[in-house]
This record gives structure tokens, sequence and C-alpha cells, in this order.
């Protein structure tokens, strides 16, 4: 597995709350437990106190996003490297489950965490995998969707940086209603100018008399 892969438990974690639109689906411990995804074992070591706990995490996870986004790189660094000092991870090699046509082991990192609860479990991956992101591809590449109301955390692999929305049915929804007002403001435009043609000729009229 590889370490990029744990930055998804950071996106996963913030994007259960939509601030602007008063949702917030981390309400029971069956929802912390559905945010660890395949990590079945893990995930069977929260508790309902897992869920006020995951809130905080998320907070402080949504302001590295917010601060990424707001282009201040260094507030986004510092906020990560206190998820990171909190919660340690220790990576290891790992081989269980890979297995090449030989049956023998595909090496590769993982990160143990050693958790005193899961919302210490989940945070240390998040953070660790949320840090490999920043360093490998830059802050900027750390994004908060652009479609109003919405403004889902997700990591752009994009080529050319150009990424601006979570999913493709935010990037639609943007593009139709900034099509719609290109259209309206032709439309306000058209309708100026034939006022304005309108009230020349009737000038131009008036001053013949």
């Amino acid at each position: 597995m590889e370490l990029a892969y744990y930055s998804d438990y950071a996106v996963r974690l913030v994007n259960s709350e939509e601030p602007a639109r008063g949702k917030d689906t981390l309400t029971t411990v069956e929802a912390v437990r559905d945010l660890f995804g395949v990590n079945a074992s893990a995930a069977r070591r929260a508790t309902d106190a897992d869920v006020t706990r995951f809130r905080s995490v998320r907070a402080r996870l949504r302001a590295v996003f917010e601060a990424a986004d707001q282009g201040d790189e260094t507030l986004a660094v510092d906020l990560l490297n206190s998820l990171l000092l909190e919660f340690p991870v220790s990576p290891q090699i790992s081989g269980h489950d890979y297995r090449d046509d030989d049956g023998r082991p595909l090496w590769h990192m993982h990160l143990a965490d050693h958790p005193s609860n899961a919302t210490a479990g989940y945070a240390a991956i998040a953070a660790m995998g949320l840090a490999f992101h920043l360093t490998e591809y830059g802050v900027d590449r750390l994004g908060l969707c652009q479609a109003p109301p919405c403004r889902n955390a997700y990591l752009d692999t994009s080529t050319n940086r150009s990424r601006r929305y979570c999913s493709d049915r935010c990037a639609t929804r943007a593009n139709v209603a900034a099509y719609r007002a290109r259209k309206r403001l032709e439309a306000d435009r058209s309708g100026s100018s034939g006022r304005t043609a309108e009230s020349a000729q009737r000038s131009s009229v008036s001053g013949d008399r």
C-alpha cells in the first residue's frame, strides 16, 4: 500500500461535514467506523466517545485545507505538524496480502499506529498521509471545492495543477452556472445597447423638429 493512499483518510474525514449546507454525517459510532473503509480491525476499536474526538480532529484537518486554499503555506504546514506531533506513527515494511507470481511478498511501506483509541489511530494515519501528499506535490495541491456552496476537500493530482472542484458533479454544476451567468450578462448588455440606440434615435427625431 503506497503511503499516498493514506491521504484519503484526511479527505474522507473532512468531507463528513458540509458546513455551508448544514450537513454532518459524523453523528454515530457506525459513521466513525465507516470512515476506516477496509481497515475493519481498526474500525472495531471505535466507541461512542470517538464521535466527539473525530469531530475535533476533523476541524483541525479542515483548517489545514483552508490555509492551503488561502495560499498560506506556512500556516498549513504548522497546523499539520501539530497533528503529526500529537498523533505519531511508525513506518514499517509490510508484505501481507500482496504476492508476486512466485508467491513471494511484494514489500511495501505501511503505517503502523499505536493508538490509545480509534481517533488517535485514524488521526495519525490521516495526518501522515496528508503530510506525504503535501511534501510530494506541494501545498497548493490541497484544495477546497470552488463550486458554492460546496467546500469539500480534495487532493489535486492533475498534471497541470488545474483542479478546482471536488467531483465531476460540482464541476458540471459550476460550468452550467457560469454559462447561465454569461448568457444573462450578454442579454443585459444587448438590452442596454438596444435601449441606448432607441433613446438616441428619439433624441435625433426630437432635434429634427
